[in-house]
């Protein structure tokens, strides 16, 4: 895992004598990603930077790298899991290799196969190779986007990192806030790729590649996801058995590591498999690692335990208050590149810390909830066809005024708030069903939140059809329209979305502000289009969550674990903004702070705060939300950006 940067000439003339530093500017912001090394490789249009996380060939793997005949030249992130069986492939067609690094594979892959070369890639990886005969700059990001990539054309170059704020080291560059992109913030809780927050920013799309040739750049897709097959006819216990044994390769192929690995262990239903399957395929025992916390209602550390015991693994387990995950809030947000308003960073960050005292290296259990509809609002999305066949006197009549009388709670589910949620799902087309219900600021409560000056510069976009045009486009990707049913397209949606820049952002991030490679066996891209062909009668059957995964690994499972509900981690923000952190939110959203921004109105923003902390509403969505977007922007305003 390293972090990578780079710049191109478009035209092919050669980089000012500037490149040099600019680009180390930019490793050394990245420093994190990869503090075992360091390097730069300059030559005419080109400088490609690195840092190194070493996990494999700790040796022989430095970067950037150059192939044995010294016409191509890569820097790479991440990790080929199966680079082993392609470099057998790549011997018989006479590749010859300096290294035992995944690294060379890339190189001598291009070599063979151009473009053509991810098809075979299993894992996680962005890189930039600079193909000197060709005078070309070929970059990629693998399948579900788990390593970033952006990038930005100006001043005649094109400049990419692996961290926007690696970008906002480099001189003269224009980084202006999107008005568009901070709209879509507050309804997603995070800028939807390919965006950013600023203009000139974009993120390379997952399962994309990008070519810079002769000054124009060509983007491209290599891969994506199967539509489900609605005419599988395998028994179950068949079905059961080969998941089994691709679950089973891919994480056999990601314990390779000459660094120490681990476990994430939440001792729910995925890290548990994952953590099962580790111990079944070591000849020692498995290091597994979780957190707790000192208020019992927080609390699912006993579940860890559990797993820890049933498959004798060495646990590691740090047990924190509430309070301390509050107290680290502002320091992580502000640490992180992009705003993405997910509480859990706090949980997440924490144990990336703990973990990273005794390995380099951790496994995970990250995409099997939106693969395996782990989430409730699979359901959710299922009962809101049945609910609207229901008669409209009914449901307005009746079913609506009782959803009022509900009792409000500021603890981790709140009924009121989740059934109007899911009410106003409902009433949603099919489309935005799902972003409906993990919206933060929906259309309306935005036209009043925000100044007159920046609606002024996206007039329509606050429209439903133009705020959530990103997940119209997942929700119909495929074509025909009959190729997938409605509640297919939701775990496009959730993978194409919610995956890609909330939960592998949050691991990512997280993660590597320890220097800790995070490998996730569930997007394995056999596993993943073995779950993805699946009709989704196999992943939800009736209101059963990950049906065919729990009935896989039955006998792996502690019963305990097997039947218990998904729970994410438990963070109680909406006490913390009544309590711990009303200060910091009462300073980020005073009104003068916010005058002088220029972005929001402060009366709106005041009514929502005391409608919060008199505990008339449940705010916690839109307020959180608006103060992780508040830290970043001072987080920025203090470094390079962003301008208005």
């Amino acid at each position: 895992m390293c972090g990578i940067a780079g710049l191109c000439q478009t035209d092919g003339s050669p980089l000012p004598q500037e490149a040099g530093p600019w680009v180390r500017a930019m490793t050394d912001r990245l420093a994190h990603r990869g503090p075992d090394g360091s390097g730069l490789w300059l030559d005419g249009p080109v400088c490609l930077g690195h840092r190194r996380l070493s996990i494999i060939d700790l040796s022989g793997g430095g970067q950037p790298m150059r192939s044995t005949a010294g016409e191509l030249t890569v820097t790479f992130n991440g990790e080929i899991y199966n680079f082993a069986e392609i470099k057998e492939e790549l011997l018989t067609h006479g590749a010859r290799f300096q290294t035992s690094s995944d690294t060379e594979v890339i190189l001598e892959a291009y070599r063979l196969w151009g473009p053509d070369c991810l098809a075979r890639f299993d894992g996680m990886f962005a890189f930039a190779l600079w193909d000197a005969p060709r005078r070309r700059l070929f970059c990629a990001r693998d399948r579900f986007g788990k390593k970033p990539f952006f990038y930005t054309l100006q001043q005649g170059r094109f400049h990419f990192a692996s961290e926007v704020t690696a970008l906002e080291q480099l001189p003269g560059l224009a980084l202006t806030l999107d008005p568009t992109a901070l709209m879509r913030y507050l309804a997603y809780e995070y800028a939807p790729t390919p965006q950013t927050m600023y203009k000139e920013v974009v993120s390379l799309p997952p399962a994309h590649w990008l070519l810079l040739e002769e000054g124009r750049l060509r983007l491209e897709r290599y891969w994506d996801m199967p539509v489900p097959d609605e005419d599988e006819t395998r028994p179950v216990p068949e079905l059961c058995a080969e998941l089994r044994h691709l679950l089973a390769r891919a994480v056999r192929r990601r314990m390779v590591s000459d660094v120490p690995l681990g476990v994430f262990l939440s001792g729910g239903i995925d890290s548990t498999i994952v953590a099962g399957l580790m111990a079944s395929q070591s000849a020692v025992p498995v290091k597994t690692f979780s957190i707790g916390f000192s208020e019992a209602s927080y609390d699912e550390s006993r579940y860890a335990r559990l797993a820890a015991a049933a498959y004798g693994t060495e646990h590691h387990e740090r047990v924190l208050s509430a309070a301390q995950c509050a107290d680290t809030l502002p320091e992580i947000i502000s640490s992180m590149d992009v705003p993405m308003a997910d509480a859990s960073v706090a949980p997440t960050w924490l144990l990336s810390g703990v973990t990273r005292e005794k390995v380099t290296v951790a496994l995970g259990g990250d995409g099997a909830d939106e693969l395996w509809a782990g989430y409730e609002h699979y359901i959710g999305f299922k009962l809101a066809e049945r609910y609207n066949a229901l008669p409209a006197a009914l449901r307005r009549g009746l079913v609506e005024p009782l959803a009022r009388l509900l009792p409000s709670s500021a603890g981790y589910i709140n009924p009121r708030l989740a059934v109007a949620t899911f009410l106003r799902a409902a009433a949603a087309p099919a489309w935005q069903r799902v972003q409906t219900m993990l919206t933060a600021l929906g259309p309306d409560t935005q036209a009043a939140l925000l100044s007159p000056a920046l609606r002024e510069q996206a007039p329509d976009l606050l429209a439903p059809e133009n705020l959530f045009a990103p997940t119209r486009q997942a929700y119909e990707h495929w074509q025909p329209p009959q190729a997938a049913t409605p509640l297919a397209r939701a775990f496009h949606v959730y993978v194409r979305q919610f995956l890609l820049d909330d939960i592998l952002v949050k691991v990512d991030r997280c993660s590597m502000l320890h220097s800790l490679e995070v490998r996730a066996p569930f997007l394995d891209k056999d596993v993943a289009a073995f779950a993805a062909r699946l009709p989704v009668r196999y992943r939800l059957h009736g209101c059963k969550r990950k049906w065919l995964l729990k009935k896989a690994f039955a006998d792996l499972l502690p019963k305990e674990i097997l039947h218990r509900n998904k729970r994410g981690f438990q963070i109680p923000v909406a006490q913390w903004l009544r309590g711990r952190l009303r200060p910091l939110m009462e300073d980020l959203l005073a009104p003068d702070t916010l005058t002088a921004q220029g972005l929001f109105n402060p009366t709106a923003v005041r009514g929502l705060m005391d409608a919060h902390l008199s505990g008339k509403a449940d705010l916690r969505k839109p307020l959180w939300t608006l103060l992780v977007f508040q830290l970043w922007w001072h987080a920025r305003r203090n470094g390079r950006g962003p301008e208005v």
